[in-house]
């Protein structure tokens, strides 16, 4: 794995990966499944691919993926759960804090599912640079959050959620280079701890790399 030095944001995360036995589901995300299903499988990037699921899903399709996260408690996990399925020899684990480094190469595949975080993350420029690591004729898949659940009535940190027209703006692609392919808001059932039921709204770009 990669190493980093630690910093406020790799403190936190690694303290909330100790904190807990598991944080995710160890599903893959649906809207993952709905957008690279019926892809030709190649290489695959899944940045902030915490515990695994993504990672784990796309290599037992044939992909051949690097994951990358900036906790080695989840990568550690992440790695168990490949071995686990059977797939340990299709995934690399690489410890990056996006924003500060990133995975070499270019890839057919770069995914970023809800890189939305309570501590500094510079979203923009860390999607930027997974546009750039997209080979020609490639795929480069964005989830985002587009609000608060219906049931939360404070925000317990600031942050800005991308819009439909927001994100792409912010990712500048190279006009003629790129085409899209979905832009879309999924609402989804949501429940509070206290067990409130409510929903969540998630937005979803998928973009094709045409040219370099």
């Amino acid at each position: 794995m990669t190493d980093i030095h630690p910093t406020r944001a790799a403190e936190f995360w690694e303290a909330r990966y100790q904190g807990n036995d598991r944080i995710w589901s160890g599903r893959p995300n649906p809207l993952l499944v709905r957008e690279v299903t019926g892809l030709v499988p190649g290489t695959a990037l899944d940045l902030g691919c915490g515990e695994g699921a993504d990672a784990v899903w796309l290599a037992s399709r044939g992909w051949r993926v690097t994951g990358a996260d900036i906790s080695r408690t989840a990568l550690e996990r992440a790695a168990g759960h490949a071995a686990e399925a059977g797939v340990g020899d299709h995934v690399r684990w690489e410890r990056h804090e996006l924003g500060v480094t990133f995975p070499e190469g270019l890839f057919d595949l770069v995914t970023a599912q809800f890189l939305q975080s309570p501590v500094p993350l510079e979203q923009d420029r860390v999607l930027r640079r997974a546009a750039a690591a997209v080979a020609p004729g490639g795929t480069l898949l964005i989830v985002m959050h587009a609000g608060w659940p219906s049931w939360q009535d404070e925000a317990p940190f600031d942050v800005e959620f991308p819009t439909s027209t927001s994100l792409p703006a912010a990712l500048a692609l190279p006009e003629g280079e790129w085409s899209v392919e979905t832009v879309d808001t999924v609402r989804k059932p949501s429940v509070s701890p206290e067990g409130i039921e409510g929903f969540r709204d998630d937005n979803v770009w998928r973009f094709r790399r045409t040219g370099r």
